[in-house]
């Protein structure tokens, strides 16, 4: 069930963000990888995990590497919304559970404001550039490997 509090909650929030310089995060020294059937894939990301970071993401930026992302963690899992506003960079968006598998995969279509938001619980969503799934052969069901996530799907599969 998706989180209208939260929901109304971070589209005012995003919609207070107008302009400006991109949030430039430093790379994290970790990759974050995931296996595929044509094999492991990497990416150098920045890691979100403050509320004004998770508003600002990726908006205002014009280029991005083909091997680069953004990695959103957030505090629980619950069903996410973003929006494309102000983000030039066609995106794909990976939602992920708690166990670190992919849940759902959504485009973004730049500066559009319709809601992204998959009816799926995501304790962490990942952007990367728009056709990177596809061409890497990444799919749902698929685990990501990071020592953030990994750290909460360890600790989810013990039952804590």
């Amino acid at each position: 069930m998706l989180n209208l509090a939260a929901l109304a909650a971070f589209t005012i929030n995003a919609q207070t963000v107008v302009a400006g310089d991109p949030l430039l995060l430093p790379p994290d020294p970790a990759a974050l990888s995931v296996e595929t059937k044509s094999g492991e894939q990497r990416f150098s990301i920045e890691v979100a995990d403050e509320p004004a970071e998770w508003r600002r993401g990726l908006m205002f930026r014009t280029t991005m590497a083909d091997d680069h992302g953004m990695l959103f963690v957030f505090e629980d899992s619950q069903p996410r919304c973003f929006t494309m506003q102000n983000t030039a960079i066609p995106l794909d968006l990976l939602f992920v559970g708690e166990d670190g598998k992919i849940r759902a995969i959504e485009k973004g279509r730049p500066f559009s404001t319709m809601l992204i938001s998959p009816a799926v619980d995501a304790h962490f969503v990942v952007e990367l550039k728009a056709g990177t799934a596809q061409t890497t052969g990444i799919q749902i069901g698929e685990r990501l490997r990071h020592p953030l996530i990994d750290r909460v799907a360890n600790h989810s599969r013990r039952g804590f």
